[in-house]
């Protein structure tokens, strides 16, 4: 696993994407009994992290991983460049690392309703 993907958020929206999960020989991974976390951050030896949630779509067997802001979460974000990846742990407590790369976080223009 490992793969290397760049992805863009738009301030102030709601964000996600999804990954389809294979391993070396390009199978699909089975993500049952899984748990997953991912984090951005400003750099890599920053404190302070945005959590993203991680969902494992179903059927857990077809290896897809949905990745998600709120827009609260993307407005709270300053445009610019970021860091983060992906983690899953498996029942055997094995981490491995799905997916790492930068994010782009462009700037939010329309500020008509403030409060959602």
């Amino acid at each position: 696993m490992g793969a290397k993907a760049n992805i863009v958020v738009d301030q102030g929206s709601d964000f996600s994407t999804t990954i389809t999960v294979r391993d070396n020989s390009g199978a699909v991974v089975n993500l049952t009994n899984y748990i997953g976390a991912a984090q951005i951050r400003k750099h890599y030896t920053s404190t302070t992290a945005t959590s993203m949630n991680v969902v494992f779509e179903t059927p857990r067997e077809n290896g897809q991983v949905s990745l998600k802001l709120t827009r609260m979460q993307t407005k709270a974000l300053g445009e610019g460049r970021y860091v983060y990846d992906v983690e899953v742990t498996d029942s055997a407590n094995t981490r491995s690392r799905l997916v790492e790369g930068i994010v782009t976080v462009t700037p939010q223009v329309t500020r008509s309703n403030e409060s959602t």
